[in-house]
């Protein structure tokens, strides 16, 4: 078997994606996601310009060597632009290999290590009741993981919450937005949206938050040790993580369980802080780590240290990332929990899938590959729009700080 042609297609049905597709000799083909949030267009010349001509006329069934031959041989290594590029080719590739064996992509990779795949939602309000409000919503419908954001008094805009209740698509503008944070209004707010919570719902559900990298490591730690009454599932990406030794402090001061690296490309992002015990749930991606070749390896050395996967799967992933994930979550052996925001109408039109929701579980489907597809005529009626993630500004005097 041989790679025939490849193609990358850019659309925005809602928001920005790029895909790549792998066709072969055979009649066989793949698609990957290569999708980089407020950056897409990098990714897409990277494939087309730099990785493209490189595939044509190799074996797509030699998956490894081809994740090796784009990683070690550009000689520059590592950063979410190569590392989505190399994913999206991984993904197609191991969606060609499952097709050639007429198996479902779990199956290939080792078949089920459980039934069903629990994944937990966005539940944002604009304050605390109406977060509350949201929390119970989710509940009705199934979910027995939810992740509670809340506006907070004192600043228009909060990571988290968006416009509507069930969409938030943070990449808002042509331009990057300017938002402004204050950790002292915050810090003082989040424990009073738990204890609302936990009063209406009670024990039973799981409980996450997500700080979104805007805190030090002592006030994630304060911010760790105030909510440890109320049990919660974990705290994700308190502080930037590009010094890993920053979480043996918040380690020190808090028995909250701390997820992080949605925005990590590659195992030595995460290596310090798996080794050293330091988090308890590692949320690379597909299609920001290497695929699901790249993924197979971080989960397997985080196995050795009792660290389980907490996949990123917020909207910026297509459902091709989706697809994959969900796979690579019904085999991974130290599966944690699956993040699921829905995709809105127009993008699941694009992305014709296998996979389904029912109360508060996903499930890959059984079809041969990942499942995933997509319709490039309707895709070409949703052109590339440019979009950038916002930026955060202190409230209190303008300096530029994490978003």
């Amino acid at each position: 078997m041989k790679i025939t042609s490849a193609r990358v297609i850019v659309c925005s049905p809602g928001r920005n994606f790029v895909t790549l597709k792998i066709e072969t000799d055979e009649g066989l083909t793949g698609l990957g996601d290569a999708t980089l949030n407020g950056r897409e267009l990098a990714v897409a010349s990277y494939l087309q310009d730099h990785v493209i001509p490189c595939l044509i006329g190799r074996d797509p069934q030699q998956i490894e060597d081809i994740w090796q031959y784009l990683y070690k041989g550009a000689y520059w290594r590592r950063g979410p632009v190569t590392l989505s590029a190399i994913a999206a080719v991984d993904t197609a590739l191991w969606d060609i290999k499952a097709k050639a064996a007429n198996m479902p992509l779990y199956q290939l990779l080792g078949g089920k290590s459980r039934s069903k795949i629990m994944v937990y939602c966005h539940a944002n309000g604009r304050d605390i009741s109406h977060t509350v409000e949201e929390v119970l919503r989710h509940a009705e419908m199934g979910y027995t993981a939810i992740r509670a954001q809340s506006g907070v008094p004192g600043l228009d805009k909060v990571y988290g919450v968006g416009k509507g209740t069930t969409f938030y698509e943070p990449a808002d503008a042509d331009l990057p937005s300017e938002h402004d944070w204050s950790t002292e209004k915050y810090l003082r707010h989040t424990p009073k949206l738990f204890d609302a919570v936990r009063e209406k719902i009670g024990w039973d559900h799981h409980l996450l938050h997500d700080a979104h990298h805007r805190l030090t490591p002592i006030e994630a730690a304060r911010l760790g040790k105030d909510l440890e009454p109320y049990r919660l599932f974990w705290l994700e990406d308190l502080t930037p993580a590009e010094n890993q030794e920053a979480f043996k402090l918040i380690r020190q001061h808090t028995t909250t369980p701390l997820a992080v690296g949605e925005v990590f490309n590659t195992i030595w992002d995460c290596k310090d802080l798996i080794q050293n015990q330091l988090i308890d749930y590692i949320r690379t991606t597909v299609v920001h780590a290497g695929g699901i070749t790249h993924m197979r390896r971080i989960a397997d050395f985080a196995s050795l240290y009792q660290v389980r996967t907490g996949s990123h799967g917020a909207t910026d992933l297509s459902p091709v990332c989706m697809g994959a994930a969900l796979h690579f979550d019904l085999w991974v052996p130290n599966f944690g929990i699956q993040e699921h925001m829905p995709h809105n109408e127009e993008t699941e039109a694009v992305f014709p899938h296998a996979y389904t929701f029912d109360r508060g579980f996903m499930y890959p489907g059984d079809v041969p590959g990942h499942g995933v597809d997509i319709d490039e005529a309707l895709a070409a009626k949703y052109p590339y729009q440019r979009a950038y993630l916002p930026v955060n500004r202190l409230q209190h005097d303008g300096t530029l700080t994490s978003w």
